[in-house]
């Protein structure tokens, strides 16, 4: 009679260990993450011919927060 389940492998115990790992990190990271409704800014309509880039203060945000 054979058995029904694999033998665990390494590569199963290290996808685990990163899994965990990672569920682990966004659980202590996501209380830091509070946004206030008045932090949210107010959506501009879409540009008709395109060209919807603006450097606003959330994409300087981003490029502050990309920086070594």
């Amino acid at each position: 009679m054979q058995d029904s389940q694999p033998k665990p492998s390494r590569r199963g115990f290290f996808f685990a260990a990163a899994a965990t790992g990672a569920a682990a990190a966004a659980v202590v990271a996501l209380p830091r993450m509070q946004v206030s409704e008045a932090s949210v800014p107010e959506s501009r309509p879409a540009p008709e011919k395109g060209g919807g880039y603006s450097l606003s203060e959330h994409v300087k945000h981003y490029y502050r927060t990309t920086r070594i």
